[in-house]
């Protein structure tokens, strides 16, 4: 089984991907720390899984490659 994101996480992931591109990486650590930076999300869960849905479209991104 794996995780249900709501659109709301998988929206906003997307747009930061495409509005600062190359900035992500593979790193959750990193991403969490971009997220806070160049989004305006309230609390500490809902960062963890914006940035977790970033990393794994940057890693698909990176295998497609």
């Amino acid at each position: 089984m794996g995780n249900i994101r709501t659109s709301f996480v998988k929206r906003l992931a997307k747009e930061l991907i495409e509005t600062h591109p190359g900035i992500f990486t593979t790193s959750f650590d990193e991403n969490k720390k971009l997220v806070m930076e160049y989004s305006t999300v309230s609390t500490k869960h809902l960062r963890n899984k914006i940035a977790g849905y970033v990393t794994r479209l940057v890693r698909l991104e990176q295998t497609q490659e």
